[in-house]
């Protein structure tokens, strides 16, 4: 007797994917690690952009032992709304058009006192100085780690640095 819902054809292909039965390919550690260097461009990247674009008390925080949903934060302080959303407009243009990155969602925009830009594997929060030191995001993931941009970035920084 065949097995309710099972047809002839279905017994066939469980027989023989069974017998077919391969190991799966295990990654490259170097194609493992490619992502992961990948979002730490894209983050360097909207520091790079925040940076320019006179972004105060940038910190850019490494999540990835942390937490899986998403392995950095970038958090910067600007003096007024219109420079928060200059920031944020140049770093959206800059990460799709440098890395097709799209923007899953943005909040705070209107209002301009905290933007949060997120890109998947990396989220901008941009305050104000009010803002940010209410919300204090550094002391939430206090165990993060802070990776030194400015090292990272070097000589790129060099050409650029505010007068």
């Amino acid at each position: 007797m065949k097995g309710v819902g099972r047809t002839q054809e279905a017994d066939r292909v469980l027989t023989h994917s069974r017998q077919q039965t391969l190991p799966l390919p295990q990654p490259s550690r170097a194609t493992a690690d490619q992502p992961r260097q990948r979002s730490l461009e894209v983050a360097l990247a909207a520091v790079r952009v925040a940076h320019d674009n006179r972004g105060q008390d940038m910190v850019l925080l490494d999540l990835r032992e942390l937490t899986s949903v998403f392995d950095f934060f970038l958090i910067a302080t600007g003096t007024s709304r219109r420079q928060l959303h200059a920031i944020a407009e140049e770093i959206d243009r800059v990460l799709s058009e440098q890395f097709g990155e799209k923007r899953i969602g943005i909040e705070g925009y209107a209002a301009g006192t905290w933007i949060l830009q997120d890109y998947g594997d990396l989220v901008i929060h941009l305050f104000d100085e009010k803002a940010r030191d209410y919300y204090a995001l550094e002391q939430l993931w206090t165990g993060a780690k802070r990776i030194d941009w400015q090292s990272a970035l070097g000589p790129r920084l060099a050409n650029t640095q505010p007068k």
